[in-house]
């Protein structure tokens, strides 16, 4: 191996926290612990992910210059970043997905809490342009690929250890407290950011309220941190295996599995970032609904989503995971477009398209960990999920706003639903051959 091996990032990653977990004290499997520790951790991370995006138009005014008689030009530039983070999720899923493999899932969930505290605490501590000048967007930018490293890392690690933790027939049921915990976070940093615009002054938001989200973040990594170092450990390396998953091994002898993951992660990803992230703008851009009922439809809706997922994860280990899938994809390939042209402007309208999408949905996000999970053998799970999952939602789920607006400016919004309708018929192919796998026993 040489200097410059990219394995050798993923074990420099590890020996930084090898210390730190393993002074933590071994904990009989519990439950409730390991559902809560892979929980904190996935909620904190979507806390913070998701405050960037309701602060963007503050963070725009004093982290970049203004544009010269353009004033969209800050909030493009806080976007353009915005964009850089989520293009460093499959670097994450890689490089925190080996660490997971090598070293243990902890290991890598301790990894990623970390760097999602530091990079929270980076944006709170960002200067401001008329301070700093050009550094002031630097801070941002890498803070920003610390975030997506941080996210993509904790998805294949989260993922991998929440399947790993559960009992006989209980893999559905964990597998949904992935996304009851990303609605979580959600939810949260939609309400204190509402909180601050509602109890603080605009000159008090625009100087110093904005950072206060990104500082409770980082607060609350530590609070993860600390109940992690209490989990147990799901994966357990022999010690007559000398050699160590490489970087790449599940790409290089596992490449059906990584599309399989591609493949089953597409429709759902777009699904997914359509309807509980861009549906209210969609709304507002073709319909006469006024930002303040969208974004309330779109809070109601999600709760009603979180809400869901132990549903649908519990159907799931009795059916199998191939029915939910089917029923995703179809719902999706026959319903995006008769349910986005209902739309009508009204309050109701939309929350009643938003739950009925949602429940449609829970389908594919109840049960994505477990599907993932049960694809790969432990020796690789956590990296062959990680990169071709993370890489699949940036290429799908992330530009789901961004094609849904070109669509509208080229006049042609209309193609959008279609859009999301042929790539949910895309997956449901891949759903009907896909091996049943929720009665075998997971690879450990």
């Amino acid at each position: 191996m040489t200097p410059h091996d990219p394995d050798v990032i993923a074990d420099v990653i590890a020996d930084v926290i090898d210390d730190a977990t393993d002074a933590a004290p071994a904990h009989d499997r519990r439950p409730v612990r390991q559902l809560l520790a892979a929980s904190v951790g996935n909620a904190v991370e979507w806390y913070d992910w998701y405050a960037y995006t309701f602060l963007a138009t503050y963070i725009a005014g004093e982290v970049f210059p203004k544009g010269s008689g353009n004033s969209l030009v800050p909030l493009l530039s806080t976007f353009a970043v915005f964009a850089v983070g989520f293009f460093m999720r499959p670097v994450g899923g890689l490089l925190m997905g080996a660490v997971a493999d090598r070293r243990g899932r902890r290991a890598a969930l301790t990894v990623t809490i970390l760097l999602m505290g530091g990079s929270s605490l980076l944006v709170g501590l960002t200067p401001t342009y008329a301070s700093a000048g050009v550094l002031a967007p630097v801070v941002l930018v890498a803070a920003r690929l610390l975030q997506g490293l941080s996210v993509g890392g904790e998805f294949a690690a989260s993922t991998t250890f929440l399947v790993e933790s559960a009992g006989p027939g209980r893999r559905g049921l964990f597998s949904s407290f992935q996304y009851v915990s990303t609605s979580a976070g959600q939810l949260a940093a939609s309400g204190i950011a509402a909180l601050l615009v509602a109890t603080l002054s605009e000159g008090q938001m625009d100087g110093w309220g904005w950072r206060l989200p990104f500082l409770v973040g980082a607060a609350l990594s530590l609070v993860g941190f600390w109940i992690r170092q209490g989990a147990h450990e799901t994966h357990h390396t022999p010690a007559e295996q000398a050699e160590r998953p490489g970087l790449f091994d599940a790409l290089r002898h596992h490449p059906r599995q990584s599309l399989l993951i591609c493949g089953i992660t597409a429709g759902g990803t777009l699904a997914y970032y359509t309807w509980t992230s861009y549906l209210p703008t969609y709304a507002e851009l073709n319909t006469d609904i006024s930002k303040s009922q969208a974004l309330l439809a779109g809070t109601i809706s999600l709760g009603f989503f979180a809400l869901l997922q132990p549903l649908g994860g519990l159907l799931s280990d009795r059916l199998g995971r191939r029915p939910l899938l089917l029923f995703f994809g179809i719902g999706f390939a026959t319903l995006s477009v008769p349910l986005l042209k209902s739309l009508s402007g009204s309050f109701g309208s939309l929350l009643l398209v938003q739950c009925a999408g949602m429940v449609l949905l829970t389908g594919f996000t109840s049960i994505s960990a477990a599907v993932n999970a049960e694809v790969f053998p432990a020796r690789v799970r956590a990296a062959g999920i990680g990169f071709p999952y993370s890489l699949t939602v940036a290429l799908f789920g992330g530009t789901a706003p961004y094609m849904g607006t070109m669509f509208k400016e080229i006049g042609s919004p209309e193609l959008f639903p279609w859009y999301v309708a042929v790539l949910c018929v895309a997956s449901s192919v891949v759903y009907l051959r896909l091996p049943e796998t929720a009665h075998e026993e997971l690879d450990r």
